[in-house]
């Protein structure tokens, strides 16, 4: 197996979250993705220098040299791992970026809302709503 190009952290209770994890897991051949769900016993938001709440609010993810993204950035890196990079490219190119980047923004605002349309069920315990900012 190759070497991890990028871990991808994620919300392993919200059910747009799982599907997405599952369809790259499909593609991850190489093992060049590493997928690590942000509500599992012993993850450690801290060893990122950042809190539950910031990881909730967008996607993030680690490169191996440490450097963190998140939001759109971390998608494109999640796909260029698994070889689907071209995909998401246009989302990249500077005059397309910024819209969606901020299209992103709001749907990581909707995502729990939006899960049932994908077979979640409402969050019963608090711990998978995303802290009010």
């Amino acid at each position: 197996m190759e070497q991890t190009h990028f871990t991808l952290f994620y919300d392993g209770l919200c059910p747009i979250c799982r599907k997405e994890v599952a369809w790259l897991s499909r593609w991850n051949k190489r093992g060049r993705l590493e997928f690590r769900d942000i509500n599992a016993d012993g993850f450690d938001p801290g060893l990122y220098r950042k809190t539950f709440e910031d990881l909730m609010a967008e996607i993030h993810g680690v490169y191996p040299d440490g450097r963190l993204v998140k939001g759109a950035t971390a998608f494109r890196a999640a796909y260029r791992a698994v070889g689907l990079g071209w995909l998401l490219a246009p989302t990249g190119w500077p005059l397309l970026k910024p819209l969606f980047d901020r299209l992103y923004a709001l749907f990581a605002r909707h995502r729990l809302r939006l899960g049932h349309y994908f077979g979640g069920n409402p969050c019963q315990d608090g711990r998978c709503e995303i802290p009010k900012r």
